[in-house]
Parts: C-alpha cells; structure tokens; sequence
C-alpha cells in the first residue's frame, strides 16, 4: 500500500517561500507520476505540478510556472514542491497523489490533468497573506 504524507505547509508573507515534501513509501511499481495538486476554499482542485520517477521530465501548470519547482530526493523516496514568489491567490490545501504508469512515460498536461491518482496523501495548508 502506497503511503504520502506531505509536510511543510504554514503561514508566509506574499513575496516569500515555502517548501512542501510528500515523503513516499510501499511503492512496488516500476514507474510512478507524483503530481502536486491544491484546493482553495470555495473552489475546485487543480493540478499544480507533476514529476516523473521514470525519466525525471515535470510539467507546470501555467498559474506556477516560474515560481514553483518540483523536484525529488529518490535516495529518501521524497518529492519536494519548492514555491517561490508565493501569491495570495497560492492560498490552498496542497496535495500529493501519485499513480503507477508504464516505464518511460513522462510528465506532461496530460500526466498531470488526465492521469487519475490511485494514492493520495491528507494535504498540507499554504496560507499566504497579503
């Protein structure tokens, strides 16, 4: 059973950073997408960021891209969401899900939009203020 467990989360300035982690374990597939996804209060979920274990490839939601880096530690099975420039709009419960995919399939809009996530982890709350 695959287990996620995101951290990190907290109250920050607009302009600052934050880190998130989604530490993984019980992984027994060969290939996984880890995406990042949040929820604001009142509104849908949405991607924010995905990252592939086969190839290493990520894609960005366009909302975050060039402020947010999605990245991953495999020694500690760990995917980290660095959030740079942070927005009060950025305000949301982050989320990691993974999903296990065939060998050498990359991230990209449809990984992180399409793919449904078999795991989940409980979400971590980014609360930025103005």
């Amino acid at each position: 059973q695959v287990q996620l467990v995101e951290s990190g989360g907290g109250l920050v300035q607009a302009g600052g950073s934050l880190r998130l982690s989604c530490a993984a374990s019980g992984f027994t597939e060969d290939s996984y997408v880890i995406n990042w996804f949040r929820q604001a209060p009142g509104k849908e979920r949405e991607g924010v960021s995905c990252i592939s274990s086969s190839d290493g490839s990520t894609y960005y939601a366009d909302s975050v891209k060039d402020r947010f880096t999605i990245s991953r530690d495999n020694a500690k099975n760990t995917v980290y969401l660095q959030m740079n420039s942070l927005k009060p709009e950025d305000t949301a419960v982050y989320y990691c899900a993974t999903t296990p995919v065939v060998v050498g399939t990359g991230c990209n809009h449809e990984a992180l939009y399409y793919f449904g996530m078999e795991y989940w982890g409980k979400g971590t709350l980014v609360t930025v203020s103005s």
